[in-house]
């Protein structure tokens, strides 16, 4: 299973946090530091992603990924404070790349992908939880938020 978690974690935010804005940055040819505080944003950002990613494998018994998801509920960790801290973590990423380079291309991505991941949240991961997890997962739904900050969102 370690395999498939590594794997999982390289495809998708490795892909999505990391490689995209990379790449960004190198064809705008924007490696000078614009914001140093940014760092820390994404360094914030990147320990949550970890610390979710540890939790979904040691926990959750799965992975990140959709062929290969926990097969327990994760509610401990950063998922005591949001139901979905992966997704804000990567979006932290993203802003922090954004926030260093000054790019506003990598935060219009940042911002295109937090809609994408909330689209997918809403319509995809949570119908599917409550089927999957039951009344475990309403108690969940009633007593941590959707994001961070936001007020509960009731199904």
């Amino acid at each position: 299973m370690f395999a498939k978690a590594l794997f999982a974690f390289l495809a998708m935010p490795g892909i999505v946090a990391f490689a995209v804005p990379a790449i960004w940055m190198w064809r705008a040819n924007r490696w000078t530091v614009i914001h140093p505080a940014g760092f820390i944003v994404l360094i914030v950002g990147t320990l949550g992603l970890l610390w979710c990613v540890r939790d979904f494998y040691v926990r959750g018994k799965g992975t990140l990924a959709p062929w290969s998801p926990p097969k327990n509920l994760v509610v401990i960790g950063l998922y005591r404070y949001s139901r979905n801290p992966m997704y804000v973590s990567v979006v932290s990423i993203l802003l922090g790349w954004a926030l260093t380079f000054d790019s506003s291309g990598v935060l219009i991505y940042a911002l295109a992908v937090a809609l994408a991941f909330h689209l997918r949240v809403v319509y995809g991961e949570e119908p599917w939880l409550a089927r999957t997890h039951g009344d475990h997962w309403h108690g969940y739904v009633r007593a941590v938020p959707r994001w961070i900050g936001f007020t509960r969102s009731h199904q």
